[in-house]
């Protein structure tokens, strides 16, 4: 669908203050990705892991996998005492926040050679604190911009994809410098990282939080529950319509409002189209590291380049999916996905040449923003906003499953598959990108028809 705002119309958009704390919370989401992900398999190289190891070790991603499991609780459980301070969305981000905060630190007092399960149960703790929290934050940027102004989705999108990777790679710079740095060793930078990420606590703080008819909705689907089963003072009744509404409700109202055919290849969809990405960048620092780059080389590429050149390209990637939709821009994504793996292939073979490793921090740049903010802008259209914590975390749990959990195993291919053949790991990940381009084509029509309806239902 092509969209008739001017160019001066769209980047007015990012006036509005909510965009901003988006924005701010998309830090939020990205950093601890650092704190269980690059940065741990750095300190786990340094301490001489295998590279199996440090491949199974990111099986504590599971937790962004499997969240829409307790997603439904963040629509309809209210903390105490928090929710009447914060609301809802706003109580469920800060105390996620401590906890990833609180268990960095502790990371910081661990000896990881000696305490590998009690540094792979505090990378857990992060994981699961941080992916429940990227569910409300999810919500957060759906339910703040109201539903006749559909037109920011795609500008919401630019601005969480640009934090996310600001958390991630800007920030994540930092302890890639510091680890060069004698006066720093990594507890150290544990330590300074727990700081960091108890500091985004005050974003949510002074955030605004949305407006929403969420439990007017949830009330009156709770009365007809009731009302189906008669005596509807009866508290097995009352406790049966609440759990019904809280689990049972949500995942009906998606597959009942997009159909099951077209929502199963949705949900497949999703599931594939990252899993090329995902086996490269679990692996990605441990190449880095063995074919000869410092660890103030990868701070300065992989992080700080990389970073730089996913926001620029957030922004100008939500223009052209705003513009003409997000078809065409997930199928040039994609076709710069498998290009980007194949310029690691190069790399593999001719050696740590820095213009080829800049030229890779480009192409993957521009496929990570461009792929992330259509992604995310398609996705939040297809959640209803009474249940958007958990159709946001159902749909995006899918293309964590890939990232994730799928991915901890690419250690394994390269060390008893492959021997340690870098250059054929990577293209192998490139080929990885054609089947969901494959399912891309043959869903768009679909995919056109439920972003123009979801324009057309909003004006």
């Amino acid at each position: 669908m092509i969209l008739k705002a001017s160019l001066s119309d769209y980047l007015g958009y990012y006036k509005d203050r909510r965009l901003i704390t988006i924005f701010m919370l998309g830090i939020s989401s990205g950093f601890p990705w650092v704190l269980i992900g690059s940065v741990m398999s750095a300190w786990l190289k340094d301490e001489g892991l295998s590279r199996s190891m440090i491949g199974l070790f990111g099986i504590v991603f599971g937790a962004y996998t499997i969240n829409f499991l307790w997603s439904p609780l963040l629509d309809r459980v209210k903390l105490p005492f928090l929710t009447t301070q914060l609301g809802q969305r706003r109580s469920w981000i800060a105390l996620c926040q401590v906890i990833t905060a609180l268990a960095t630190i502790a990371m910081s007092y661990i000896v990881i050679k000696d305490n590998l399960f009690s540094a792979a149960l505090l990378c857990f703790l992060i994981a699961a604190a941080s992916a429940t929290h990227d569910i409300a934050i999810d919500a957060y940027r759906i339910d703040i911009l109201p539903e006749n102004e559909s037109e920011k989705a795609t500008a919401a999108a630019a601005m969480a994809t640009s934090g996310w990777w600001t958390g991630y790679a800007l920030l994540g710079a930092i302890p890639f410098f510091l680890a060069d740095s004698p006066y720093f060793d990594w507890p150290k930078i544990y330590l300074l990282l727990g700081i960091i990420m108890g500091s985004l606590v005050l974003v949510t703080l002074f955030a605004k939080e949305p407006s929403s008819q969420r439990d007017h909705v949830h009330k009156q689907l709770e009365l007809a529950y009731q009302a189906r089963l008669g005596n509807s003072q009866s508290v097995f009744n009352r406790v049966f319509a609440w759990f019904a509404v809280t689990l049972v409700e949500p995942f009906r109202s998606f597959f009942t409002k997009n159909g099951v055919k077209t929502a199963l290849a949705l949900l497949l969809f999703i599931f594939l189209f990252k899993i090329g990405e995902s086996f490269l960048a679990r692996m990605s620092i441990v190449f880095y590291k063995e074919i000869g780059f410092s660890n103030t080389q990868i701070g300065q590429y992989s992080k700080l380049g990389t970073g730089v050149i996913t926001i620029i390209f957030a922004f100008l990637g939500s223009i052209f999916n705003h513009k003409y939709g997000i078809v065409k821009g997930l199928f040039i994504s994609g076709i710069a996905m498998a290009a980007s793996n194949l310029m690691f292939s190069w790399i593999a073979i001719a050696g740590p040449q820095e213009h080829l490793y800049a030229m890779a921090v480009v192409i993957d740049g521009f496929t990570q923003a461009w792929s992330l903010v259509a992604m995310v802008a398609f996705i939040s259209m297809l959640c209803d906003r009474a249940f958007s914590a958990t159709h946001y975390a159902l749909l995006a749990s899918l293309g964590s499953l890939g990232r994730t959990v799928m991915s901890s195993y690419s250690g394994v291919v390269i060390d008893d598959w492959l021997h340690g053949n870098w250059a054929i790991f990577f293209a192998i990940t490139a080929l990885m990108v054609l089947p969901s381009l494959l399912l891309l084509y043959i869903i768009r029509n679909k995919l056109f028809q439920i972003e123009s309806s979801y324009h057309a239902s909003k004006k």
